[in-house]
């Protein structure tokens, strides 16, 4: 992987050639790179600013070749089965971990994130990898017990077609192959359309996995990079794609459910999260500080499932303040290629000033800063967009609270009963993750039960942040309701089949109804 970065030697990009980036690079993959006529694009590292590479980007022609290769590939693949299918899952699984550190520092150089978070998502792309090999032979359907004599009924899966991936930047790898490892083992092909601040991550990905398909199969893994007007309207509008699997913003998930559902298409959704950590007065606290500041200040508050509310009992809050304070304060700010770096870089400018907005108007609104709030200066990283990790006190949920920041913000908020502290978790439009620190069974079990959490993921006694591949990824309410990875979560890229067989000599008709003779 090389030596890591430092003050005194610039970034070294000639590792991205060992992964098939050049200076300039197509932004559409068919099956071979095609020549595309799209603009332009310069993509530059969050970490100064500089320029780390080019992609002439797709156009509406590109993606409609795209899809139709995609599609044409689809009708080939549904037929092998399935296991033979999860032994090229498995062979991709192979290819990720070979290039596990190259990947891993690609994500830091271009999405911003620490090396550490950069490694922990390429491993995520090798263990939904094996996680999808084991899939292949369990696609498992039903017997139905049938009221009819001498008839019997099952419920089958098959292969749904192309599923189209629209993905963002905070995980430019790991999102795509929770999508795509599970659609190869379930039959179908895959059409990628990755954020434009890190097109140079699904570029590297999928060369990889192009390469272990080979010719036969490598439209399987279609690519294109181009803007929404183009690229991603198309694929809303698209019939060959059954399946639309989206990360990012509420906003974003206005436009594309309704749009896909107009043409009666599926939409996985993937959006926004107000996550929050409830801590209790029994609470360990030191498993809390660590838990919290994870949640809070790994990439840089950029993750879905980052923590952006601390709802503390009354009794301990002072104390858990001074606590992460001293935490948060000592978390190093710098070039994430920097072994020693917590915290690197927003991803741009925009983001940047959304923070300032939001420190701003959470002191307007009557919230206190206790650490944090502020730009952060880093030595040799000026065209970055650098802020300090922090922490807002507030005296209720300020209407700021209620909105999603992506940036390192924890608004802390006191609580004095359990029963508050699930009211005020649940009190945001949105529900992904949430999590509570308690020493109490009871209160554990009320948290996880119907009457409690409202979101997809309800912890205890660990963070709101790094769910593992096994369960099933997704939230509830403007979260969008869609689940990845793993659990049951692969019938989504799939199509339900009930049939019954008739194996006797009469043809009784269900509910004892009687036609004719």
């Amino acid at each position: 992987m090389g030596a890591p970065w430092t003050m005194a030697r610039p970034m070294d990009l000639s590792f991205l050639a060992q992964l098939g980036i050049g200076k300039t690079n197509s932004g559409a993959f068919d099956g071979t790179w095609r020549k595309t006529k799209g603009e332009q694009l310069v993509v530059r590292s969050p970490i100064d600013g500089s320029e780390i590479g080019r992609v002439q980007m797709a156009t509406a022609q590109d993606y409609a070749a795209a899809s139709k290769a995609a599609h044409a590939t689809f009708l080939r693949w549904r037929e092998l089965p399935g296991p033979k299918r999860g032994e090229f899952v498995r062979q991709i699984g192979v290819a990720f971990r070979a290039n596990k550190d190259l990947l891993g520092r690609l994500i830091s150089l271009e999405a911003g994130k620490i090396l550490q978070e950069g490694l922990g998502e390429a491993q995520e792309c090798v263990d939904i990898a094996d996680f999808a090999t084991g899939l292949s032979r369990q696609l498992y359907g039903l017997t139905i017990a049938s009221e009819r004599q001498d008839h019997s009924m099952r419920e089958t899966w098959h292969p749904l077609g192309t599923c189209g991936i629209i993905t963002a930047f905070n995980f430019p790898m790991a999102v795509w192959a929770w999508n795509a490892m599970l659609a190869l083992t379930c039959g179908d092909s895959c059409l990628w359309k990755p954020s434009l601040k890190t097109p140079l991550s699904s570029i590297a990905m999928t060369k990889l996995a192009a390469a272990v398909l080979g010719k036969q199969w490598a439209p399987l893994v279609a690519l294109v990079i181009g803007p929404d007007a183009d690229v991603g309207s198309a694929m809303l509008d698209d019939p060959l794609v059954p399946l639309v699997s989206a990360t990012g913003s509420t906003r974003m998930g206005r436009i594309v459910g309704p749009r896909v559902a107009q043409r009666f298409g599926r939409s996985l959704l993937e959006l926004g999260g107000n996550n929050a950590i409830a801590v209790m007065a029994d609470a360990d606290l030191d498993l809390a500080v660590r838990a919290t500041v994870f949640g809070a200040v790994g990439t840089a508050g950029q993750r879905c499932t980052t923590t952006r509310r601390l709802l503390v009992h009354e009794q301990v809050i002072d104390d858990l303040q001074a606590r992460l304070v001293k935490a948060f304060a000592q978390c190093k700010i710098g070039n994430p290629l920097d072994q020693k770096t917590l915290v690197g870089p927003l991803i741009d400018e925009a983001s940047a000033k959304g923070f300032d907005h939001a420190v701003a108007t959470a002191a307007a609104q009557g919230g206190k800063v206790v650490v944090g709030g502020k730009r952060a200066s880093v030595k040799g990283c000026k065209g970055g967009a650098y802020v300090q990790p922090t922490i807002v006190r507030c005296p209720s949920m300020l209407p700021i609270v209620r909105e999603e920041t992506f940036a390192p913000i924890l608004y802390m908020l006191p609580i004095r009963s359990l029963d508050e502290a699930i009211a005020v978790n649940n009190d945001v439009p949105q529900g992904l993750s949430s999590s509570i620190f308690t020493a109490d069974v009871r209160a554990a079990e009320r948290f996880l039960a119907a009457t409690g959490s409202d979101c997809g993921i309800a912890n205890v006694n660990i963070g709101t942040s790094g769910a593992e591949i096994g369960g099933a990824f997704g939230g509830e309410k403007e979260t969008g309701g869609g689940r990845e990875s793993g659990s049951d979560s692969w019938k989504v890229y799939m199509r339900r089949q009930t049939s019954t067989v008739n194996w006797g000599t009469s043809l009784p008709l269900a509910q004892g109804i009687q036609f004719g003779d």
